[in-house]
């Protein structure tokens, strides 16, 4: 059976997205019990994509916040690119931090080291002060 935690390591965002639609298309096409259906093994992996796609797009997103960050967004600028509050915004991304931080603790090689958990703490500075 295929996971997401397969899939993450295996395949870009892009294949990712471009298999989960070529899964996606064909069974909103196929009619029930016809050849065009999906097998057993093939909805697994529809669904394991989507977990895949949307962890990757999480990732991707507070990588974009970082960069707002480094050229000088306020957390009201990045609330508002993301349709919600400075707060939110802000609590989003430090929740990712120690995410990232405690990835790295349980790994020793993924997520983010204690220095660049340093920096992006500093970075993302506190919604107090912004």
């Amino acid at each position: 059976m295929t996971t997401p935690a397969q899939l993450e390591t295996e395949t870009t965002l892009r294949t990712a997205v471009e298999r989960y639609d070529e899964l996606r298309a064909r069974d909103s096409m196929a009619e029930e019990g016809s050849p065009q259906s999906l097998t057993k093994a093939e909805v697994l992996e529809l669904l394991a994509l989507s977990e895949v796609i949307a962890r990757k797009a999480v990732y991707g997103r507070q990588l974009a916040v970082r960069t707002a960050r480094k050229v000088g967004a306020s957390w009201a600028d990045i609330g508002r690119a993301l349709d919600t509050s400075r707060q939110a915004a802000w609590e989003a991304h430090t929740r990712w931090i120690d995410g990232q931080a405690h990835q790295y603790e349980d790994s020793g090689y993924i997520g983010l080291s204690e220095d660049d958990t340093q920096a992006a703490r500093k970075l993302a500075g506190h919604l107090k002060d912004a």
